[in-house]
């Protein structure tokens, strides 16, 4: 049996403990993208337009991945968030990034947490009650309202460290679910080789946008790049040693591409349940989650409509409370970084720098994103497919520019030349750079242009 100090010497035994000490940040990753990209958009996709919609979830996420995995490589090379990589860019481009921010966190926060109540309301079934107490309209208001009364509960008690834990247990139950009712719905599915051919709807104008909106946020917004550089500067932070930069590049890896799968799987579901049937789905947060919860239940049986529903309902909860605690934190460090860019003799460039922003910083922006989403959700909300695809579609004309962002980051002479990408990932992160802009102005000039609207 080996002593202590030869476990602590030996170098696959440090290896793996260094792995474990990094784990953690790419499921945090997955839990906030397994949301409304997948339940709803990839789920969509395949309902609306069958296989043809494969090949779309999967260039997406390559064309994306460069710009997401320089999130916490930039950490992980240099001890700091993204943003402080931002700063170190120019104002302009941090500025950038607090306005995008500044845009989009009500819009996003109001979308996952009324997905998570329309989830809830159909596995718990609140729909009599709350239709009786405050009517069909208020109701998945009421729900989100709770959700974030939870989400700042578990955060005021635990942080990190609970959202680290409660990850791990509800990823893998969904996953389970989700390829489980996948290879039981892939006989219902068409195989031939015209069912990968697009229709020709997904050409026009409405086809375009939706695969716009897909894209946005498949496999999440770019900008969740900054969310895994903090996530990271996090995990380390409850570790006894610093992770090994590769051991974290490899969670984030695991968790991306896992969630690459997740999508397919939904969008295969979408296929095997609905295409081809006439079926549309729901315009209401809740009756659009018992469709949901539906193709899982009609494909496995009734007996796991408990299992489904309570494994659907804590992925979402868990994207929910994520996607909170990332705005949160991502402020956080804003306010910190606004303030060395525009007084620069408060500190000198090079001093020590708070990694994650002023704890009483995190729980104002909190309680003020809460605030404004819910005022978005009770005032400002008609359908709420056109609110997933409004914050959706900001993502996508945005991507391009933060992934041009991550990738000055990472290259960046404060970063260890060891430690930045090689000459192959430099030359992809360009590709996808170009490629992402090039869609975006397509997507402008179709709308907008002479043929547009």
């Amino acid at each position: 049996m080996k002593s202590e100090a030869s476990m602590r010497t030996d170098p696959a035994i440090a290896q793996k403990r260094s792995f474990w000490a990094a784990f953690g940040p790419g499921l945090l990753f997955a839990g906030a993208a397994v949301g409304v990209s997948h339940l709803v958009q990839s789920t969509r996709a395949g309902a609306s337009f069958g296989l043809s919609m494969l090949i779309v979830v999967i260039l997406a996420n390559v064309i994306k991945f460069p710009g997401f995995r320089f999130g916490p490589q930039y950490a992980a090379a240099t001890g700091h968030s993204l943003i402080d990589g931002y700063r170190r860019q120019g104002r302009w481009t941090l500025v950038f990034f607090a306005l995008l921010t500044a845009g989009t966190m009500f819009t996003v926060i109001a979308v996952v947490t009324l997905v998570t109540a329309g989830v809830g309301i159909t596995v718990f079934g609140l729909g009599p009650l709350l239709e009786a107490s405050v009517g069909p309209v208020a109701g998945p208001s009421v729900v989100s309202a709770l959700i974030m009364v939870l989400a700042a509960i578990l955060l005021a008690g635990g942080g990190y460290v609970w959202l680290d834990r409660f990850i791990k247990i509800v990823m893998p139950l969904l996953t389970i679910c989700t390829l489980a009712a996948m290879f039981m719905a892939l006989d219902r599915i068409d195989w031939s080789w015209g069912a990968f051919i697009p229709d020709a709807v997904i050409l026009d104008l409405a086809g375009i946008a939706f695969c716009v909106a897909l894209v946005g946020w498949m496999p999440a917004p770019v900008d969740i790049s900054v969310w895994s550089s903090l996530w990271a500067l996090a995990r380390a932070k409850h570790q006894p040693r610093k992770p090994a930069p590769r051991d974290v590049l490899m969670d984030f890896d695991i968790g991306y591409w896992a969630t690459m799968l997740l999508a397919l799987a939904f969008v295969l579901l979408g296929t095997g349940m609905m295409f081809g049937q006439g079926l549309t789905f729901e315009n209401s947060p809740a009756k659009f989650s018992a469709q949901v919860v539906d193709l899982y239940t009609t494909t496995l049986g009734g007996w796991s409509r408990p299992i489904i529903g309570g494994a659907a309902f804590l992925v979402m909860l868990s994207t929910s409370v994520t996607v909170i605690d990332g705005f949160s934190r991502v402020i956080a460090a804003l306010v910190v970084q606004l303030r060395l860019a525009f007084t620069p003799q408060a500190s000198p460039p090079d001093a020590a720098i708070p990694l994650e922003g002023d704890r009483h910083v995190y729980r104002l922006s909190f309680a003020i994103l809460c605030a404004g989403a819910l005022a978005i959700l009770v005032w400002g909300m008609s359908s709420f497919t056109a609110l997933v695809d409004l914050a959706t579609t900001l993502s996508f004309l945005t991507a391009p520019l933060l992934a041009f962002f991550n990738h000055r980051a990472i290259h960046a002479p404060q970063v260890p030349r060891e430690q930045q990408p090689g000459s192959a990932m430099t030359a992809f992160s360009w590709v996808s750079i170009v490629l992402q802009a090039s869609f975006a102005l397509y997507f402008l000039w179709f709308k907008f242009g002479p043929s547009g609207v």
